[in-house]
């Protein structure tokens, strides 16, 4: 593997535009040639409060430390909208399962009951679950993350369509109105689920847009970079987001921007691991076009991944939905079953 692959970069978000507002263009050529060369990279500098990060961690592991039978009222087997608890060892990647159990969390909602029948994906739409109960700060917490996050993800798309030569509002109109993101609350345990073996989250690539990622000290997550042989682990800097882009772009770009495929080692036996993925995503309605590529950016796009069993939706709330019945199968049997023979 070449030396350029070796590392992942950090970037400072705090350094990204200059002091008249606009996009500074070192930052800009930072952003560009690690969503090109690598799809993954850190940031520090985000704006997180002083204690948020610290109380975010606090609250998840308090959550996690709940009663079974607490988390369980929480159960995703009782949300059609694929949103709330997920048991340990439940969700599958790549048919396998996943030494982690997760709070999913997505914009509040009414489930939509009348929608045509080719947009199933609005489905999605819903109520969450919370420990109101028994833990009202989680949602607090929870939610003001995810505000924050949506801000920081609006940011760096706006700056990635900069470094793409098109002006920086150019994304905006798909998460205009109600944009779909989505936020998981997860642990990982090692040695408890034996069918995962190894694996805290198997190799695959994010469907969305743009994934803002709080990992703890604790490590795991590697990451597979274009025309890498070997897997780079992304070491944890405390406090700082893990960036890494999805689907979505690696079809507006044609493959100038890669969905990096990653995946996480579970931690060794009896060691907890905590992070925060947030999907910044549009609309479910929106639909991705090719952006228009000057012809030297286009010359080093390397075309779309050709995965026969992940084709690459540009319907936005299909591409979603296909990685929820997929990873989900027992809700999607309950609730979905018809979708689960497709």
């Amino acid at each position: 593997m070449s030396n350029n692959q070796g590392t992942i970069p950090v970037l400072d978000l705090s350094t990204a535009r200059l002091e008249d507002g606009s996009f500074n263009p070192v930052f800009i050529d930072q952003l560009r040639d690690a969503a090109h060369r690598v799809g993954f990279f850190q940031i520090t500098g985000y704006g997180a409060g002083e204690h948020q990060v610290a109380e975010l961690f606090d609250a998840i592991k308090r959550f996690f430390d709940l009663p079974l039978e607490e988390r369980l009222k929480l159960d995703n087997r009782n949300s059609p909208h694929f949103r709330g608890y997920t048991r340990m060892g439940t969700e599958r990647t790549q048919g396998r399962a996943d030494a982690r159990e997760q709070l999913d969390y997505s914009p509040e909602g009414e489930p939509v009951v009348d929608y045509p029948a080719d947009q199933p994906y609005w489905l999605l739409k819903g109520p969450n679950q919370w420990p109101d109960a028994v833990q009202p700060d989680l949602r607090e917490r929870a939610m003001a993350w995810a505000d924050l996050m949506s801000k920081v993800g609006q940011e760096l798309l706006s700056g990635i369509g900069v470094g793409l030569g098109l002006p920086e509002d150019y994304f905006d109109e798909p998460f205009q109105g109600d944009p779909h993101w989505m936020g998981k609350l997860v642990h990982y345990v090692g040695g408890v689920v034996e069918e995962a073996g190894d694996q805290g989250v198997g190799i695959h690539a994010d469907y969305g847009f743009v994934t803002l990622l709080l990992q703890d000290q604790v490590g795991g997550l590697e990451v597979l970079p274009p025309g890498a042989t070997e897997w780079l682990p992304v070491e944890p800097i405390e406090g700082a987001l893990v960036v890494n882009l999805g689907e979505m772009l690696e079809v507006a770009t044609e493959g100038y921007v890669t969905a990096t495929v990653h995946r996480v080692q579970a931690p060794p036996p009896g060691v907890d691991r905590y992070s925060v993925p947030f999907f910044w995503s549009p609309r479910l309605d929106a639909v991705i076009d090719p952006v228009p590529l000057s012809p030297e950016l286009r010359a080093e796009s390397r075309g779309l991944t050709d995965d026969p069993n992940n084709p690459m939706l540009a319907s936005f709330g299909a591409n979603m939905l296909k990685g929820r019945l997929r990873a989900h199968p027992d809700v999607t049997e309950k609730y979905y079953p018809e979708m689960l023979a497709k």
